[in-house]
C-alpha cells in the first residue's frame, strides 16, 4: 500500500512538473492538444495537460530588428548599386505566425530581400538618393501587406546604405563641383550687377555737384595714406592733359605737311638734273647742289 501511494505521489509530481509553464509578459504560448490547435495562452502561469497531450510553442511579441543583407540591384537608369536595409517588425497574431508559415523569421527575411530588389530596381538613382523616405514607406507598405496573413506587423523599413561604383562617385563629385562653381559665378555676377547699379546712382548724384567728386577723391587719398604706404598714387583728371594732347596732334600734322613739300621739291630738282647734258659741262655750283640733294635724300 505504501509503495502504491509513493508511486502515485511520484506520478502526480511528474505530471504537475510537466504541465505547468511560466511565460514572460512579452511571450505567448500557442497550445496544441493532440495535434489540434486550441488557443494562445499567456502571459504568466499556464497549465497544460501532461504526458504530451498538450504541447505549446512560444512566440515573442517584441519588435524584431532584422538586417537585410546587401543586394546587388540595377536601377531603372542602368546604374549598378549595392543596397542594404533594416526591417522592424513584430508578431501581432501568434496563432497565424505559427500555423500559417513554417518559419516566420526566415520567410520575412526572404520577402524583404525580394521586395528591396524589386522596388529599388524600379527607381532612378537621383530619386533614390534624394527621396529615400518615399522608398522606405513604399517598402514598408508592400512588406506589411504581404506578411499580414502571417500575423506579422511591419513597423518600419530603413534603407541604410547605397554603395555606388567608384566611377559613379567620381562623376557625381565632378557634377557637384561644377554645380558649386555655377552657383558661385551666378552669385558673383549678381553682386557685380547690384554694385554697378549703386555706382550709377552714385555717379548721378556726384555729377550734380563737382565738389562731391573732389571730396570723394580727398577721402580716398586719406584712406590710402592711413595704411603707412611708402608710395601714394594721385589720380589726375584727363581734362588737364587735353591742351597738351591737342598741341602734340597739331605739331605732328605740321611735320607731315612739311615732309610732303620737301619730297615734292626733291623730285623737281632731280628732274632738272637729269635734263643737264653731262657732269663735265655742269658748273661746280650745280655739282654742289646735287651733293646736297643726295645728302638730303639719304637723311
Amino acid at each position: 500500500m505504501e509503495i502504491l501511494l509513493a508511486g502515485l505521489a511520484v506520478f502526480g509530481a511528474t505530471a504537475l512538473a510537466t504541465s505547468l509553464r511560466v511565460l514572460w509578459e512579452y511571450e505567448r504560448a500557442v497550445v496544441f492538444r493532440l495535434g489540434r490547435l486550441r488557443s494562445a495562452r499567456g502571459p504568466g502561469l499556464i497549465f497544460l495537460v501532461p504526458f504530451a497531450v498538450e504541447r505549446m510553442q512560444r512566440v515573442s511579441l517584441r519588435i524584431v530588428a532584422m538586417d537585410i543583407p546587401p543586394q546587388d540591384v540595377i536601377t531603372r537608369d542602368n546604374v549598378s548599386v549595392k543596397v542594404n536595409a533594416v526591417l522592424y517588425f513584430r508578431v501581432n497574431v501568434p496563432v497565424k505566425a505559427v500555423v500559417e508559415v513554417e518559419d516566420y523569421l526566415f520567410a520575412t527575411s526572404q520577402l524583404a530581400q525580394t521586395t528591396l530588389r524589386s522596388v529599388i530596381g524600379q527607381a532612378e538613382l537621383d530619386d533614390l538618393l534624394a527621396e529615400r523616405e518615399k522608398y522606405n514607406d513604399m517598402l514598408r507598405e508592400i512588406i506589411d501587406e504581404q506578411t499580414d496573413v502571417w500575423g506579422i506587423e511591419v513597423t518600419a523599413v530603413e534603407v541604410k546604405d547605397i554603395d555606388l561604383p567608384q566611377e559613379m562617385k567620381r562623376a557625381m563629385a565632378r557634377q557637384a563641383e561644377a554645380e558649386r562653381e555655377r552657383r558661385a559665378k551666378v552669385v558673383n555676377a549678381l553682386g557685380e550687377f547690384q554694385a554697378s547699379r549703386k555706382l550709377v546712382q552714385a555717379a548721378q548724384i556726384m555729377s550734380a555737384d563737382p565738389a562731391a567728386l573732389q571730396l570723394r577723391f580727398l577721402q580716398t587719398v586719406s584712406e590710402i595714406a592711413a595704411e603707412n604706404n611708402s608710395t601714394t598714387l594721385f589720380p589726375i583728371p584727363m581734362d588737364l592733359f587735353e591742351p597738351f594732347l591737342r598741341a602734340a596732334t597739331e605739331g605732328r600734322k605740321r611735320l607731315s605737311d612739311v615732309g610732303e613739300e620737301g619730297e615734292e621739291g626733291l623730285e623737281v630738282e632731280e628732274e632738272a638734273i637729269r635734263e643737264l647734258p653731262s657732269p663735265q659741262a655742269r658748273p661746280r655750283a650745280e655739282t654742289r647742289e646735287e651733293a646736297s640733294i643726295e645728302r638730303r635724300r639719304e637723311k
